[in-house]
């Protein structure tokens, strides 16, 4: 009985998972809060790592910090989950219906990801189709249909026609923002949901 209880003592404590006290697991590891000043200030390169808080290429407002237990960062703004590859000081965003890429050159994120120029061209004309055509189907008939001189709505057909296009050119704006995921839009996008959420 006695060597069973010094056996016992003589190992080490290590306590069950649900003892210990970690952030959640979407959550990054806490960094320093003067991460982006000291990554501001310290001009040399640095190289990608874990140990390390970046500015967001996605959002360029937040950091992305390493998640606990896993290999991948997160951004503590957007929300966004990377994967890294360290050898080749590159990360991929997997939370996103675009295949977005950057790489580190020890400073700031270059895009790694080539666009695909024919899906692009395809986006712009269809762009460009759903700006222009609406408001020329709608012009053509008032203008060989011209109202009545002197009528009381003889501006409609002008009004009609301007707002058309700008709700169509509002459209197509927002979808390509989405589209290509513009920084600025990103982060006004996140403000505004946290803005109704505290509400």
């Amino acid at each position: 009985m006695a060597e069973n209880s010094l056996s016992i003592a003589n190992k080490p404590f290590i306590p069950h998972p649900s003892q210990l006290e970690l952030p959640g697991m979407m959550e990054p590891v806490p960094r320093s809060t003067n991460a982006k000043q000291s990554s501001r200030a310290n001009p040399e390169r640095r190289s990608l790592n874990y140990q390390e808080a970046y500015i967001c290429p996605v959002c360029r407002h937040g950091q992305i910090e390493a998640l606990t237990l896993m290999d991948a960062f997160a951004c503590n703004f957007c929300r966004h989950i990377f994967t890294a590859n360290l050898r080749e000081q590159s990360i991929h965003v997997e939370d996103s219906s675009q295949p977005m890429s950057w790489r580190w050159n020890g400073r700031n994120w270059q895009a790694a990801n080539q666009p695909d120029v024919d899906l692009t061209v395809v986006i712009w004309l269809v762009g460009i189709a759903l700006v222009i055509l609406p408001p020329v189907l709608i012009w053509i008939p008032a203008h060989i249909f011209v109202p009545l001189e002197g009528s009381d709505r003889s501006w409609f057909p002008t009004f009609w026609v301007g707002l058309t296009f700008l709700t169509h050119f509002l459209f197509v704006a927002w979808l390509m923002v989405e589209h290509y995921q513009l920084p600025l839009y990103v982060s006004y996008k996140i403000r505004l949901r946290q803005w109704f959420e505290r509400r």
